[in-house]
């Protein structure tokens, strides 16, 4: 190599290494600028759990007991003739609300009718001749002092008015027999109530012996039912009444739907010991006819009022090995295990006695997803169960 191209090489290499020396230079400044705050960021967590919560609050909760019950009709009328006859007329519709002394049925009273005339006309007769007796013996009584009759005619006399007086006495209760049977012709309702299916036709002869009858007519307003309970309700049934009235709902067999709202009228005076069960009867006004004769529901009576209790949600109570616990929801919205002590529950609230303060909140949904610490968001509701909010009292 000559000098020329020695003298060449040098700036060249000059270059090339200031270059990398530089390149090494941003490279480091690069590092020290992003390389640490890189390496703090830390990886992103998973994503909140959605969840619906309640908070924990005092309220008055109801409580009951609730039986399976058979409703029964106040009063049942079978409506029967009291004297043999034609059945002329039916008065009544099938189906029919009727009134307490309303027609029901007509029998041909002609029979009926003559008798009590002729009872009638032989009271007037034997009248009659009671005045003749009695004017008779009160001439004979005018003549016995100047001895113009003897003794013995005043007292058959006598004899015979006392004998037809008797005998009015028979008449006037011969009369009001033809009377009571004449009045039998006309079937009238002994209550108020409904009638059912006609049992006899209009044309048919009818007899005080006949069991069938002519209609039943059972009362629908008030009406009653009659339950079972458990024999262990039978002291805080018996500290209900001890109070006051005690307030019992008649519900369809699937709890849905409240038929109706009476009272509890009486507990049976004793428990059938082969099913360790009582029976009470409970009245309902039945102003709707929503219960009827021989209809299974359930009813549910209202036995205390627990004031001023705190109270949860019962979907937000678990079951775990320990007993029951639930997820409360802290301010940072993590969840942390709480155990819990619960008393009665009522129409999906619970009585909580201890592990709760007012005013927590705690989880109601999903809690299957749930690990102590994880992180929570509220869920938005759906539209059919705002809807049931909105409709529920």
């Amino acid at each position: 190599m000559n000098a020329l191209q020695r003298h060449w090489q040098r700036p060249r290499a000059r270059m090339v290494l200031g270059t990398c020396a530089l390149a090494a230079l941003v490279a480091a400044v690069a590092w020290l600028t992003h390389g640490p705050a890189t390496a703090a960021a830390p990886p992103a967590g998973p994503n909140p759990v959605a969840v619906e919560m309640a908070t924990v609050g005092r309220a008055t909760v109801p409580l009951y007991v609730e039986g399976l019950g058979n409703v029964q009709a106040f009063y049942t009328a079978n409506i029967t003739a009291r004297v043999d006859g034609e059945l002329q007329r039916v008065a009544f519709v099938e189906g029919q609300m009727v009134k307490r002394g309303q027609l029901l049925a007509q029998i041909d009273p002609r029979p009926n009718q003559a008798a009590y005339d002729q009872a009638v006309a032989t009271e007037a007769k034997d009248a009659a001749q009671l005045e003749g007796a009695k004017d008779a013996f009160e001439r004979y009584k005018k003549l016995a002092p100047q001895n113009l009759t003897s003794q013995q005619t005043i007292n058959a006399q006598r004899a015979l008015v006392e004998q037809f007086e008797a005998q009015l006495k028979v008449d006037r209760a011969i009369i009001d027999n033809a009377k009571t049977q004449l009045d039998y012709t006309r079937i009238v309702s002994p209550i108020d109530g409904r009638t059912g299916i006609r049992k006899v036709d209009p044309g048919n002869n009818v007899h005080a012996s006949d069991t069938g009858g002519i209609v039943v007519v059972t009362q629908m307003q008030p009406i009653s039912i009659v339950f079972t309970l458990p024999e262990d309700d039978l002291v805080a049934v018996n500290q209900a009444l001890a109070v006051g009235a005690v307030s019992a709902t008649a519900l369809s067999r699937d709890d849905q739907t409240q038929l109706d709202i009476g009272t509890l009228a009486l507990i049976d005076n004793q428990i059938d010991p082969n099913t360790a069960t009582m029976r009470l009867k409970a009245v309902f006004p039945n102003q709707r006819n929503t219960l009827w004769p021989g209809q299974f529901v359930n009813v549910r009576v209202l036995i205390q009022q627990q004031k001023d209790v705190l109270t949860l949600p019962s979907a937000a109570i678990q079951h775990g090995p320990d007993g029951l616990f639930t997820y409360v929801v802290k301010p940072d919205s993590t969840v942390e295990v709480r155990a819990l002590k619960v008393g009665e529950d009522s129409d999906g609230m619970v009585i909580v006695t201890d592990g709760l303060s007012a005013g927590e909140r705690v989880v109601t949904s999903n809690q299957y997803r749930l690990q102590p610490g994880a992180r929570v968001r509220l869920q938005a509701a759906e539209p059919a169960k705002i809807a049931q909010r909105s409709a529920a009292p």
